[in-house]
């Protein structure tokens, strides 16, 4: 499970209130040695469903500073409101007293008569028949070597010619090194994306610090790889906007997320 790649683990639960701790590893950083948002997000929905015993429904984040390589990030999670079917949580993940990152969220299940899928998977070939590629080059003992992706739409490094698409980008992706499955918090990595959308989108050797993440998960079903169908909605101002589906290999939507980003260039070029 996630849970194990993360390495998080509780320090002290009580009935509506708990922390969790997880150490930054270079399998969750970045080339710039700080804490993957995705994984933080990640970190906090875990401790989320351990406290409540719910599965996560949605939960919206923001990204407030960095976690750095080697430092502790703990994540004191509070139950605001338990219902009968829904819980309602907040988390706070603090490097000491410094804040990094705070997460609202809801979890829980309910019968409900009717339901459907309105949105559908695209038609696109297999992860085994497409080539393996990369995050971005030059990257070494980082998380982003942890990703298996294979693009159906989007660009290589040396095809990045400055040429703006229509800002989307398609791709196969799973994490081997989550064995167990995916789980709420493995979307909630992959939710982490639309930076990489960016410089895609762009042409440019570009991506972005996240500055919020928003997942929402609809239902989980077995499956080792996620398609994820990304959209960038705009660039301007310094800032891009992005969203994305995520579909099992069995056409099924799994969950839906959201994301702000500072836009940047790379200051390593291959």
């Amino acid at each position: 499970m996630t849970r194990t790649f993360l390495g998080i683990e509780p320090v002290r639960v009580a009935e509506r209130t708990g922390c969790w701790a997880l150490t930054v590893t270079p399998q969750l950083a970045t080339s710039s040695r700080f804490l993957f948002g995705g994984a933080a997000l990640a970190g906090a929905v875990t401790a989320m469903e351990q406290l409540s015993g719910r599965q996560l429904v949605w939960a919206t984040a923001q990204y407030l500073d960095y976690a750095l390589l080697g430092q502790v990030v703990e994540f004191d999670v509070t139950l605001e409101v338990v219902g009968n079917r829904i819980t309602q949580t907040k988390a706070f993940g603090r490097v000491g007293e410094r804040d990094i990152i705070t997460v609202t969220g809801a979890l829980g299940m309910r019968d409900f008569a009717h339901h459907h899928q309105f949105e559908s998977a695209p038609v696109v070939p297999g992860p085994d028949e497409l080539p393996k590629s990369s995050w971005r080059p030059q990257i070494a003992d980082t998380i982003h070597e942890r990703f298996d992706q294979r693009y159906v739409i989007g660009r290589g490094f040396d095809e990045r010619d400055g040429t703006v698409s229509d800002g989307r980008t398609v791709m196969w992706v799973r994490i081997p090194d989550v064995i167990g499955g995916v789980d709420a918090a493995t979307l909630a990595v992959l939710g982490d994306f639309v930076p990489l959308g960016v410089g895609q989108s762009l042409g440019v050797l570009g991506g972005g610090n996240s500055l919020d993440n928003t997942l929402r998960v609809v239902q989980l079903v077995p499956t080792t790889w996620v398609l994820i169908d990304m959209q960038i909605h705009a660039v301007e101002r310094g800032f891009g906007h992005g969203s994305l589906k995520m579909f099992a290999e069995d056409g099924t939507l799994i969950a839906v997320a959201s994301q702000t980003c500072i836009a940047r260039l790379w200051k390593d070029k291959p």
